[in-house]
């Protein structure tokens, strides 16, 4: 038997039987749609974490030194949290000797932050995400100002009380106000406001536009940092594959600087971007596996119900099969058409099971912000042959059944 003929049998019987062909591919169009849904939001947050995350939350092309790392791969013993307590701080001396180790002109920032409450004469005190940095932060971070100007490198140094703030800072602080030379309260302290930064937008729920930034040496530091350490130092890289050779010349210095012995691992940390892909890649990993459960089951109890509806149809259409293998059809041509039909079943139950997944990921991702969708191209493929592959071998059995009936005792069946 031709296939699209097998094909348009097997639509026409789906056709007459609307009812019963919904309840046999109902198992796999949510398995499907599950799988769709996993898939479309585990591929939104790779492309957020790709495109925005590192971008925004860390920074393009550059590393962090720090005393301890920022993202970590895995889980972290007590023994090894114990180590990182240990290790030494960092001080501005060392980011001193790190800047003249450096290639001339690459760009670094001292890094200080703590979420501390603020106040101002027009709005009731709210938390903002105190920043303490130096240096070429704002060129790192490439923060574009909407309104005034960055501190410069003497405000920096000198540690004026100037603040570059978020644009949820101005709002909530300065409702229909220009903030620019009006006083914000960190803590108590007095700070003028010199700038404001265009919206960032969120990473995963966490506004970026929370920020108040100010010179290092300002009395922030004392916040930011009360034991005179310093969180880390931010460093940028002309491109991705000038990261290594800067986190060497990085590495080389500190343990220099730390006299430790070749054998004697690293007392502190260099951590990128790729450090925090890796990391949510682990994440991803378990999201996947675990997503891929409900998935499974639906697959598993689908392909049972259609072998069993496949069953019942072989029984109900006995004297079709001897009717058709009477006018000379042959045992394959009747395997033929009962697993087209199957495969046919189980493939528009994917077909819908992939619609229903695109709009749920989408719903999900309008739902929860965090939990951003994409479409992986792919699984739409993957979705429609995994459809077609439970159909048949869900349809084996009864084909195989159909295939061996006798076509003189199927005629005498009523």
């Amino acid at each position: 038997m031709p296939f699209w003929e097998a094909v348009t049998l097997a639509l026409q019987t789906i056709r007459v039987q609307k009812l019963k062909s919904f309840f046999t591919v109902l198992g796999v169009l949510i398995g499907v749609m599950f799988l769709i849904a996993v898939i479309s939001i585990v591929q939104g947050m790779s492309n957020y974490m790709e495109n925005d995350f590192a971008g925004k939350l860390i920074g393009a092309n550059t590393f962090t030194v720090s005393r301890m790392p920022n993202f970590q791969v895995g889980d972290v013993s007590e023994a090894e949290w114990r180590s990182w307590q240990r290790r030494p701080r960092m001080y501005e001396t060392d980011v001193r000797v790190i800047r003249s180790a450096l290639p001339s002109g690459t760009p670094s920032a001292i890094e200080g932050q703590v979420f501390a409450y603020a106040t101002s004469p027009y709005a009731r005190r709210r938390q903002v995400q105190a920043v303490a940095a130096d240096g070429d932060y704002f060129q790192i971070k490439k923060y574009n100002l909407t309104n005034g100007r960055a501190f410069t490198q003497q405000e920096a140094e000198m540690g004026a009380r100037v603040l570059v703030i978020g644009t949820e800072v101005a709002e909530h602080f300065f409702p229909d106000l220009d903030p620019v030379g009006r006083e914000l309260k960190i803590s108590g302290m007095p700070y003028t406001i010199i700038g404001v930064i265009e919206k960032q937008g969120s990473v995963f729920g966490f506004s970026l536009d929370r920020l108040a930034i100010a010179p290092y040496h300002s009395p922030l530091a004392r916040i930011t940092n009360p034991q005179d350490d310093i969180d880390g130092l931010i460093v940028q890289a002309a491109s991705r594959e000038q990261i290594a050779d800067l986190q060497d010349v990085v590495r080389e210095t500190m343990r220099s600087r730390h006299r430790l012995q070749p054998a004697e691992k690293d007392d502190f940390a260099l951590s990128s971007s790729e450090s925090a892909l890796a990391f949510f890649d682990e994440i991803k990993g378990k999201m996947t596996v675990f997503g891929a459960a409900l998935p499974a089951i639906g697959m598993i109890v689908g392909s049972m119900v259609i072998m069993n509806i496949m069953l019942v149809a072989v029984a109900e259409r006995t004297r079709e099969i001897g009717i058709r293998k009477a006018l000379g059809a042959r045992r394959r041509d009747i395997m033929t058409q009962f697993l087209v039909e199957a495969a046919t079943l189980s493939v528009i139950g994917a077909a819908m099971g992939i619609s229903l997944g695109l709009v749920g990921a989408k719903l999900l991702s309008i739902a929860f912000p965090f939990l951003p969708a994409g479409i992986a191209p792919w699984s739409i493929g993957f979705a429609l042959a995994l459809g077609a592959t439970v159909g048949v071998i869900s349809g084996a059995y009864p084909a195989s059944r159909a295939s061996r009936l006798d076509p003189i005792a199927a005629l005498r069946q009523e």
